[in-house]
C-alpha cells in the first residue's frame, strides 16, 4: 500500500517539475484510474481463486517497469501509455490487500482498514519529501521507487499463502440481491466524493500554491506535505476510537467539516496559516473512505467481500471523473473556477448519508444487534 500512495501521488508531487498544465494533470489522472479500475476489478475476482500473493507480484512487475520508464522521454501520448499501466500495477494492490488483511485479522475493521490505507498516505509522503532530499531529482526517485517495488516483487514470488477455495457461492443471487439495496448505491456515490476529495486535492496543491498563492516549488512541496501528514494523522487515530454505531454520524461530520476547511484553504489567502489549513483539511478528509468501506463491510458482513468490491468500484470512477471536471473547468473557464468543486462534493457527500440516514441507520443497529 505504501507503494499504491507513491503511485497515487506521483503527478501530484512532481506535475511542476514536469511541466504539466492543469489540463494535462486532469488527463493524466483520469488514465491513471482507468488502468486502477481494470485492475481492482480483475485482481479483487481473481483473489477468489489465486493465491493473492501471485496476483501482488505480477502487479508489482508491471509496477516497476512503469516507474522506470515514466518519463524517460517527453512524449505526453507515451508517459499517458504509462501512467496507465502504473494504475493497473497500484489497482492491483487495492483489489488484494484488504481482503488478505481481513482473512488475517478477524474483528476491530476500522483499525485494520485505517492503518492499511494509512500506508497509503506514508507512501505519498515518501514521494514528496522525497523529492525535497533529491534537490528535485524526480526522475532519480522514479528509478528509486521502482527498484524498491522489483524487491517486493522477488518477495511476493517467494511467498505462499494456503489456498482454501473462498469462491463467493452463488454470486449471482447475491448481486441481484445487491442491486435492491440503495443503502449500497449511496455508499457507492459517497465514496465517488470521498476519493474525489482526496485524489484531486493531492494532485492540484502543488500547483494551487505556485500559481495562486506565489508558492516557490519547494514551499508548495511542503504545502502537499502538511496536507499529506494531516491525512496520515487523522487515519492513524481515528479508528481507534470509532463505535461501530457512530460510523455514519462521523461520516457526515468529516464531509461537513472537510467543505468548511478546504473552502478555508481554497478561497482565503490566510497567509502564514495556510499550512495549518492544510494540515487540518487532510485531517478531516483523512478518515472518510476507509470508514466507508467499514461501514459497508459492517452493513452487509454476510458478503462483505462482495460489498467491498462493489464499493471500491467507485475509487476509479471518482478518480476519473473529479479529476475530468477540474481539467475540463480549468481549461475552458479558470483555475479558481475549478476550484469550487471541492467544497461543493464535500457538501454532496455529507447531503447523500444525511438524507438518508434513517436508512442506515435501521441496518446498522440490525447488524450491531446480531454483534
Amino acid at each position: 500500500m505504501l507503494f499504491l500512495g507513491v503511485g497515487s501521488t506521483l503527478i501530484g508531487a512532481a506535475a511542476r517539475n514536469i511541466g504539466l498544465t492543469p489540463f494535462q494533470i486532469g488527463l493524466i489522472l483520469s488514465i491513471q484510474n482507468f488502468g486502477f479500475m481494470l485492475a481492482v476489478t480483475v485482481s479483487g475476482a481473481l483473489a477468489d481463486t489465486y493465491e493473492k500473493p501471485k496476483i501482488l507480484f505480477v502487479g508489482s512487475i508491471i509496477l516497476a517497469a512503469s516507474f522506470l520508464t515514466f518519463y524517460v522521454t517527453d512524449s505526453f501520448f507515451l508517459n499517458l501509455v504509462i501512467m496507465f499501466f502504473i494504475g493497473i500495477g497500484i489497482g492491483s494492490y487495492e483489489g488484494v490487500t484488504d481482503a488478505m488483511l481481513l482473512e488475517m485479522q478477524k474483528g476491530r475493521e476500522s483499525i485494520y482498514i485505517n492503518i492499511n490505507h494509512f500506508f497509503v498516505t506514508f507512501g505519498a509522503l515518501v514521494i514528496t519529501a522525497y523529492l525535497l532530499f533529491l534537490q528535485m531529482n524526480w526522475r532519480k526517485s522514479m528509478t528509486q521507487a521502482s527498484v524498491g517495488v522489483l524487491i517486493l516483487a522477488i518477495l511476493l514470488a517467494f511467498t505462499r499463502q494456503s489456498s482454501e477455495g473462498t469462491v463467493v457461492e452463488k454470486l449471482s443471487e447475491r448481486l441481484r440481491f445487491l442491486r435492491k439495496q440503495k443503502t449500497v448505491l449511496l455508499l457507492f456515490l459517497a465514496t465517488i466524493c470521498a476519493i474525489g476529495l482526496e485524489l484531486c486535492l493531492t494532485g492540484i496543491i502543488t500547483t494551487f500554491l505556485m500559481e495562486l498563492r506565489g508558492f516557490s516549488q519547494v514551499t508548495s512541496k511542503l504545502g502537499l506535505i502538511t496536507f499529506l501528514t494531516g491525512i496520515a494523522a487523522g487515519r492513524l487515530s481515528i479508528g481507534f476510537f470509532v463505535e461501530k454505531a457512530r460510523i455514519l454520524h462521523l461520516i457526515m461530520l468529516l464531509f461537513a467539516l472537510s467543505a468548511v476547511s478546504i473552502g478555508g484553504v481554497l478561497f482565503f489567502d490566510a497567509m502564514g496559516l495556510t499550512y495549518t489549513l492544510m494540515f487540518i483539511s487532510g485531517g478531516t478528509i483523512s478518515a472518510i473512505l476507509p470508514l466507508i468501506i467499514t461501514l459497508a463491510g459492517i452493513m452487509y458482513k454476510d458478503m462483505s467481500g462482495t460489498v467491498m468490491g462493489i464499493i471500491k468500484l467507485a475509487i476509479p470512477v471518482g478518480g476519473i471523473s473529479i479529476p475530468f471536471l477540474l481539467s475540463v473547468i480549468s481549461k475552458y473557464a479558470s483555475l479558481e473556477l475549478s476550484l469550487l468543486l471541492f467544497p461543493s462534493i464535500a457538501l454532496v457527500g455529507f447531503l447523500i448519508l444525511f438524507l438518508s440516514r434513517k436508512a442506515f441507520q435501521s441496518h446498522l443497529e440490525h447488524f450491531c444487534a446480531r454483534d
